[in-house]
């Protein structure tokens, strides 16, 4: 099982994009049943907060029910996720803390592989991530 980013979603739905058709096709795999996959929710959180930012109310609506509509396991952001995620952020990894927090709700809960164009989870140890394009 992988975790699916909030950017694949984000570019799939969105206006015409060189990454479009790889995330397209991805979730186009989810959806047949050919890939598992699951977010947690700080993924969900991203897409509200996007599409929010954007003032489109509705994708924030049609793209959040659809990443739990593909990806109905959803993984919570606890506090042992936040605290792994602290010494990702903080220690050599040089990681971002919205990859930290994601990279440690999958340490935390054995998922090795993402679907991202976010190359930050490159520098990971024990994950992988989905080549798109």
């Amino acid at each position: 099982m992988r975790l699916i980013d909030a950017n694949v979603f984000i570019y799939a739905r969105g206006a015409p994009h060189p990454y479009r058709e790889a995330c397209r096709h991805v979730l186009a795999e989810i959806q047949a049943g050919r890939e598992e996959a699951n977010v947690d929710t700080e993924v969900l959180q991203e897409i509200l907060y996007r599409y929010g930012a954007l003032h489109r109310l509705d994708l924030a609506a049609s793209v959040y029910d659809l990443f739990v509509q593909l990806c109905p396991v959803v993984l919570p952001v606890t506090l042992a996720d936040t605290d792994r995620a602290k010494s990702l952020f903080t220690g050599a990894h040089q990681v971002g803390v919205r990859d930290a927090v994601h990279a440690a709700v999958m340490l935390n809960n054995d998922v090795t592989s993402i679907a991202t164009f976010d190359a930050g989870f490159d520098r990971v140890p024990g994950l992988s991530r989905v080549p798109l394009v």
